[in-house]
């Protein structure tokens, strides 16, 4: 998949923009604050209605604009498509997103938010793998949906404080939902982990570049899910599960195994990533999470997403930045930033300066 081209009106620091990406690697330079970023974020949203960067609306329209317009296209071998979003301001002052969606298009994206992944807290995790998740299965958004929604429900009733006989009835038909979509997420989830795990295997060694990791006597990389539940995939299990926390969770009010207590393990050479080397060696392993995900969601889709990379190259040695490129040539197209002067042959240039982009 490959934008063949977007226009922005009253994004962010773009009052307009008419942008043409090359379709294979597009290297986006310039100066800090002046839309490179932006840039990308753009890209995400139009494809997918979310930003990378943050969770609110209110943060995407140009300064004093009360509407922000995103128009693209996104072809494929089959042929192409048209897509419109809108970011309108309600009477009510909130921030309203419509638009088309395209079944086949996807999109991954590289931020520096994504360190959180290796040295955050578990929903971190939980949030990285329910994304990929999404983009491999259609369902699964909904099945996150609707597990939240249930989740909601039970831990109201927690927080009655009703008697333990009265809760235990109206708890019954919850637990019963709670437990089948619970594991039917855990399912996804694990399968999403297990081709994480496969794609890293290979990614991680390929970017830092050491022989030893080539040869997989050194950092070996080990990606794990582990569930509330143990390895049980049965809805069985859960119920057990809720029924032997029964106490603890009328003392607390809250819901305390399923899904939302889940992590996801990322082990560099044996030890807990978070715990390990430099925020270099950090940074790469997030980005090689980021990159496994490229080739599971081409087989799963049927078309390549686009890399979206913001700032992927800092704080990393020169060689693995040169290992970096070489991975990433291999994708179909990619929009890279930098603050740095990148020679790349036969790579697209760009210059993004005061919300405008031109040829380097």
């Amino acid at each position: 998949m490959q934008i063949g081209w977007i226009e922005l009106l009253d994004v962010r620091n773009y009052r307009t923009l008419s942008y043409r990406p090359s379709p294979r690697l597009n290297i986006i330079g310039g100066a800090n604050a002046q839309g490179k970023s932006n840039l990308l974020e753009a890209v995400g949203v139009l494809l997918t209605g979310r930003s990378f960067r943050t969770s609110r609306l209110a943060e995407i329209p140009r300064l004093g604009a009360d509407t922000a317009l995103l128009a693209g296209e996104v072809r494929r071998d089959e042929g192409s498509r048209t897509l419109r979003r809108t970011l309108r301001k309600r009477e009510d002052g909130l921030w309203q997103g419509t638009g088309e969606e395209c079944p086949w298009a996807r999109v991954v994206t590289f931020g520096w938010q994504d360190l959180e992944i290796v040295n955050g807290v578990p929903s971190v995790r939980r949030n990285f793998l329910d994304g990929f998740a999404a983009r491999l299965y259609s369902s699964h958004r909904a099945t996150f949906v609707r597990f939240r929604e249930i989740l909601t429900r039970r831990n109201r009733l927690l927080q009655e404080r009703l008697p333990e006989r009265v809760l235990t009835t109206r708890l019954g038909p919850w637990d019963e939902q709670f437990a089948v979509v619970g594991m039917e997420l855990i399912g996804r989830r694990r399968r999403a982990a297990a081709a994480l795990q496969t794609e890293i295997a290979r990614v991680y060694p390929s970017l830092a570049g050491d022989r030893r990791a080539l040869s997989g006597e050194h950092e070996k990389v080990e990606i794990r899910y582990r569930a509330s539940v143990g390895e049980a995939t049965e809805p069985q299990a859960m119920l057990t599960a809720l029924e032997r926390m029964r106490p603890a969770e009328m003392r607390r009010g809250q819901t305390l195994v399923g899904p939302h207590r889940d992590d996801l393990a990322i082990e560099l050479g044996g030890i807990e990533a978070r715990a390990f080397g430099s925020r270099g060696q950090q940074r790469l392993l997030a980005l090689a999470l980021r990159l496994a995900e490229v080739l599971p969601i081409r087989d799963a889709v049927g078309t390549a997403p686009v890399l979206l990379l913001d700032d992927a190259l800092s704080e990393l040695d020169g060689h693995v930045r040169d290992n970096v490129l070489r991975e990433i040539r291999s994708a179909e197209q990619v929009l890279l930033t930098t603050a740095d002067a990148l020679d790349v042959p036969d790579a697209a240039r760009w210059t993004v300066t005061r919300g405008e982009v031109a040829v380097a």
